[in-house]
């Protein structure tokens, strides 16, 4: 291959790169949207707190990581003496924004409220700048050793503990959301599930993202669902500001253990779903080097925390599908040019004045559907049973969630209301509802899901002794309180870090069974 660098192998910007920017722009904006939406309204974050902060440090990170890629295809086109290379798609991670929110900031903003502590929103913010900065550390020296994490864990484990978090955290809750307001959600699920799974495109290559985002706004001024709140004031630029200080306060290790179990196993999909998605690129013809790429990844998370966003950035799925558009450097450098406009400039203010965020809730809706699939589609159909057993903690930790939602929703937890306590259990016994298992899922969720579908995986291949390890690997944790072991807050059930001695036993009986099998058991045709 020739490696003699060509001049001008490769315009910065052409046609394909306008259709390639509104897709990745639409994806960006609506991630800005819906994670403005929970730091205010799940999170109770201040404007200033999310617009001062938040996303100016957003923006960093986005621009370091659109230029970056942008250069890298250009070199690669350069090197190679082509004019079809497209920069890898980046931004904003999907599933660590919601898992970040849901199994990390909102459980410190409530256990900082039963503490008393001044301001709880704060004390959540700081522990998320802590995961943010704990994740992009694991992506970082991940990328010297991603392909043996890779090649360790099956791909049914990975994809279907993703896949779960997708279905019930993405997923379910906004299909709530959409059947609350059936005009706009169904319409535009409708434009979503036509363009993305029918693979058509609507005349004047309009891409459907955005005819979803504008019919959605359209038939919510008409219905009176926006605009939303009062209108903005105004508020000019607001550069962006290191926030060193906040992320060493948040730098205690109590803190990192409470939520070591959520911020590890998102440290190491990111890794993984990264890496995947090189190589997804690579199948289409454009060759990254690996390490330079996850790299840059986690160089581009850890600009965020410094600067005050709590949400870890990634290279994005849908390599191919940008290059058929016809896009190539430009619409990577676009991208990060505009989502740096829009954070900075308060212009995003105005933005969720104006277009709701149930406008978007298609897009989001689509995208827990692809990783709900993806998880069946990507491996191999044998592997089905590990999958759907994959699905299950996810899926229990977003009921355990809504559980409490309830609770908190009939008084409980809050100052004139009666404590969360162990008294609830025997009431939903009642009703057949045995939450003590689920609120012992809900810790470590993503760490079980692993592990047992790694577990089943190997049962299904018949390397017992494998499956045996996975089970007594899922004891070890349980030894160490990072799965099943909770305690009760005044308004939660909050990972306790003690030995959950149960959970160890029978993870040890299972992973003896297992072992026992060689011996006690004959195979079948």
């Amino acid at each position: 291959m020739n490696k003699t660098p060509l001049k001008t192998a490769m315009p910065w910007l052409v046609a394909g790169d306008i259709d390639g920017f509104f897709g990745l722009a639409l994806d960006n904006l609506v991630q800005l949207l819906v994670m403005t939406a929970l730091c205010r309204g799940v999170l109770g974050f201040s404007e200033d707190l999310v617009y001062g902060r938040i996303l100016p440090g957003a923006a960093v990170s986005l621009l370091v990581g659109n230029l970056f890629y942008a250069w890298q295809a250009k070199r690669l086109a350069d090197v190679e003496g082509r004019a079809d290379v497209c920069a890898l798609p980046y931004g904003i991670n999907t599933v660590s924004l919601f898992a970040f929110v849901f199994l990390v900031m909102l459980p410190a903003k409530l256990a900082a409220q039963a503490q008393g502590v001044a301001d709880p929103a704060r004390a959540a913010w700081q522990v998320g700048l802590l995961a943010c900065f704990s994740g992009a550390l694991i992506e970082m020296a991940g990328a010297f050793v991603a392909e043996r994490v890779r090649r360790a864990t099956p791909r049914a484990a990975l994809l279907s503990t993703l896949a779960g978090i997708a279905v019930g955290f993405i997923a379910m809750g906004y299909l709530f959301h959409a059947y609350a307001h059936p005009l706009v959600g169904l319409s535009t699920l409708g434009v979503i599930l036509l363009t993305y799974f029918g693979k058509v495109r609507f005349k004047g290559r309009l891409p459907g993202g955005l005819v979803a985002v504008v019919l959605g706004s359209l038939l919510a001024w008409l219905t009176g669902i926006a605009p939303v709140g009062a209108e903005p004031v105004a508020t000019g630029w607001r550069l962006p500001v290191p926030v060193l200080g906040e992320l060493f306060d948040s730098l205690r290790a109590e803190t990192l253990l409470a939520y070591l179990s959520v911020i590890v196993p998102m440290g190491l999909f990111n890794l993984i779903g990264s890496l995947q998605n090189i190589e997804s690129a690579e199948a289409a013809g454009d060759r990254y080097s690996t390490r330079p790429s996850l790299l840059i990844n986690g160089v581009g998370s850890l600009a965020a925390c410094a600067f005050g966003s709590c949400f870890p950035t990634t290279i994005y799925i849908g390599h191919p599908g940008w290059k058929a558009l016809g896009a190539r450097a430009g619409y990577s450098v676009l991208n990060g040019v505009f989502m740096s406009f829009i954070c900075l400039s308060g212009t995003l203010a105005y933005i969720a004045w104006a277009v709701p965020v149930d406008a978007g809730l298609a897009i989001v809706l689509w995208i827990g559907i692809v990783i709900g699939a993806q998880a069946f589609q990507a491996t191999p159909r044998h592997h089905a049973p590990a999958v759907v057993v994959g699905l299950l903690p996810g899926i229990a930790a977003w009921g355990a969630f809504m559980a409490k939602n309830g609770m908190r929703a009939a008084g409980m937890g809050d100052a004139d209301g009666p404590a969360f306590s162990a008294e609830v259990l025997s009431r939903f016994a009642q009703a057949d509802l045995w939450m003590d298992g689920a609120f012992a899922l809900e810790q470590g969720a993503i760490f079980t899901a692993t592990l047992l579908a790694a577990a089943t995986t190997a049962v299904i291949e018949r390397r017992f002794v494998q499956a045996s390890l996975w089970c007594w690997a899922a004891a070890l944790l349980s030894a160490l309180g990072l799965m099943h072991s909770y305690r009760w807050d005044a308004g939660d059930t909050v990972l306790s870090l003690t030995p959950a001695w149960p959970w160890v036993t029978g993870y040890a009986v299972m992973g003896s069974v297992f072992l026992s099998a060689r011996w006690l058991t004959v195979e079948e045709r």
